[in-house]
């Protein structure tokens, strides 16, 4: 496997390594929150979430006579590939072969990962030194939320610390791994997708500004209560943490995506299993996905599918059992 180096790339460098397949794995994530949306402790931002092993993408690049992109979300592999070839001055002369793509705005940074994925191979490929973090900022990632780039370099549970003056990248505060018995259970609404592009920028322009007293709290819960459950193995306490977390965020984002939840159905679906049990309610970045934790993979499972009979009418749900993803991204040269 590929180990980055925190070098900088060379100003122009269009010769590969020896012929290889360079295969690469860039996991999903939940996006459980932000912490300062309005900067007003002198921060803005600052976000917590987890990578997750169920869901990746995984893709191939190879060198070839021409460019050619295969398999799922194509059409956004192939922009990303444009903009990392002009970025490094390299040709853009590849097969890349996407064998599964993270689905496409719903909460579960699908571009973020795209676009380390193809980095990361064309920066093996040509043999370019970066770092995850140069890869990202040639792409723009991370200028709110830096956790789907610490999940790709280290997987588990990341907090960051958002964006100061001087912040090219949100750099990674704390790093746990979550304990190997804890699930997520994932509520799809297949239907719609959560705010991106355009639309993203612009609610967040038009939301209030977020009081500096709930940001304190936010804080405070989560370096004095949050963290310490979650390195006590304490689901139950870590859960009270998130879910306040998400009901704070939840309520300053409802004016744009029309509630605390941006599904009325996965709202439905999540009261339902907070009376199950399940505890860390909240819906990953703009949704419309949901999420909750379980203590045990077996429990998990039957919550999950006595959830598809309970909501069996409801056809554009979709219930999901995953786990916590404990190492980052993976790059492997074959």
């Amino acid at each position: 496997m590929y180990n980055f180096d925190n070098f900088s790339a060379p100003q122009n460098n269009n010769q590969m390594i020896p012929a290889s397949t360079v295969s690469v794995i860039a996991p999903a994530r939940l996006h459980m929150g932000f912490i300062d949306l309005s900067g007003s402790l002198g921060r803005h931002f600052g976000s917590i979430g987890v990578a997750l092993n169920e869901h990746a993408t995984r893709l191939s690049v190879t060198s070839a006579e021409q460019r050619s992109i295969t398999g799922a979300s194509a059409q956004r592999a192939d922009q990303c590939l444009s903009m990392l070839c002009k970025a490094l001055n390299v040709s853009d002369k590849v097969n890349i072969h996407i064998e599964s793509a993270i689905p496409e705005h719903i909460g579960l940074g699908s571009g973020t990962q795209m676009s380390l994925a193809i980095g990361s191979a064309l920066n093996v490929l040509y043999d370019l030194k970066l770092s995850v973090r140069e890869i990202a900022s040639l792409m723009d990632r991370g200028l709110r939320s830096g956790i789907g780039i610490g999940i790709f370099e280290q997987g588990g549970l990341v907090v960051d610390g958002g964006r100061g003056e001087n912040t090219i990248i949100p750099p990674v505060l704390a790093h746990f791994d979550i304990p190997n018995e804890w699930r997520f259970i994932l509520v799809f609404d297949e239907r719609g997708q959560g705010l991106h592009g355009h639309q993203e920028v612009e609610a967040f322009k038009k939301l209030p500004p977020f009081p500096q007293q709930e940001a304190a709290r936010l804080c405070y819960l989560l370096l004095m209560q949050g963290l310490p459950a979650l390195a006590e193995n304490d689901i139950v306490r870590f859960g009270e943490v998130i879910s306040q977390l998400q009901q704070s965020v939840g309520e300053h984002f409802a004016s744009a995506q029309g509630g605390v939840f941006t599904s009325p159905e996965v709202t439905q679906a999540m009261h339902w299993l907070q009376q199950q049990g399940a505890v860390a309610i909240g819906q990953t970045s703009w949704g419309p996905t949901g999420f909750c934790a379980i203590d045990g993979a077996a429990l998990a499972e039957s919550i999950t599918e006595q959830a598809r009979h309970r909501f069996a009418d409801m056809s554009n749900l979709n219930f999901v059992t995953a786990s916590a993803r404990n190492c980052g991204g993976e790059v492997f040269v074959i």
